[in-house]
């Protein structure tokens, strides 16, 4: 990421921040806001529960304003569509859905931290949407490159729009320590599969999103989706400006007592003060060939 004038301000608890300005949100101007949007995408890091509970918490909120929405989720790839759709309807029990969902093959971790919002879905009959792609088309893509994917190959997706050099600086900044990560920099030739990888997935949600709301103009889409994803309108966000859509969002939780502002490249729309009651939830099983910028 390219070096910005920052400055640090304090942030208090249950409270919202504008990190373009460093100036409190009130809660209510905001969801009216994003009740207007096509798409707010709400960042998480996987393994904390509390973050997953104040997810649920900005989804009851929308729902109140804006009832034709739909969830989508980075959990799940296109071809368990079928599985989400029988939950909602009702037709699966919540152990059926853990295991017809492939849940412990496809993510891992404890279900218990999510199933509040997918109950919440089955509830309120709020359709809940697959946007991941099959994990084995991230790792081609990665080794070999989108033209080498036969067109019937490649998930329902089109080619992401190239990474900028700024995108390729933050991902080496978070993953750049790894013992995988062979290159040097951001910039390095050696880090071209990693962020082919990542932009798989950046793109897998952006189109996802895009073809619910071409199915639906009207409705509005959350994403629930990791935060590295989505910080600085990097990933999702900028291949959904590719795809035209533009009205969109980003939420991001701060667990610190102070949030960093970089007025000219804010870190997404507004930022959520929480706590972590509870230690990060374990990753039962991983079997990703790329290492994820979650």
């Amino acid at each position: 990421m390219m070096k910005e004038t920052s400055f640090d301000v304090p942030h208090p608890r249950a409270s919202w921040l504008d990190p373009a300005t460093g100036e409190a949100l009130l809660q209510a101007d905001l969801m009216h806001e994003l009740s207007q949007q096509q798409a707010v995408m709400i960042g998480e890091s996987h393994d904390i529960a509390e973050i997953h509970r104040w997810q649920l918490s900005v989804c009851t909120y929308l729902h109140l304003l804006q009832p034709n929405l739909a969830i989508g989720f980075e959990m799940f790839p296109r071809r368990l569509q079928p599985v989400l759709d029988n939950w909602v309807d009702g037709i699966l029990d919540t152990a059926s859905f853990i295991d017809q969902s492939e849940w412990h093959k496809v993510w891992g971790f404890d279900p218990a931290i999510y199933l509040p919002i997918f109950h919440f879905c089955r509830q309120q009959r709020i359709p809940m949407l697959a946007l991941n792609c099959r994990r084995s088309l991230v790792t081609e893509v990665g080794k070999l490159g989108w033209d080498a994917i036969a067109e019937a190959d490649r998930d329902g997706l089109s080619p992401a729009a190239s990474a900028t050099d700024s995108y390729r600086h933050y991902l080496y900044s978070l993953v750049g320590t790894s013992s995988r990560i062979e290159a040097t920099s951001g910039t390095d030739a050696k880090f071209d599969r990693f962020v082919r990888a990542q932009q798989t997935w950046d793109r897998a949600f952006a189109c996802n999103i895009t073809h619910a709301l071409e199915a639906d103009p009207t409705r509005l889409i959350i994403g629930i989706i990791g935060r590295g994803h989505l910080e600085y309108g990097y990933g999702t966000p900028s291949q959904l400006q590719s795809l035209g859509i533009s009205k969109q969002a980003v939420l991001l939780p701060n667990t610190e007592s102070r949030l960093t502002i970089v007025p000219k490249h804010p870190i997404g729309r507004a930022v959520f003060r929480l706590d972590t009651p509870e230690p990060p939830a374990q990753r039962v099983k991983n079997d990703s060939s790329a290492t994820a910028a979650a």
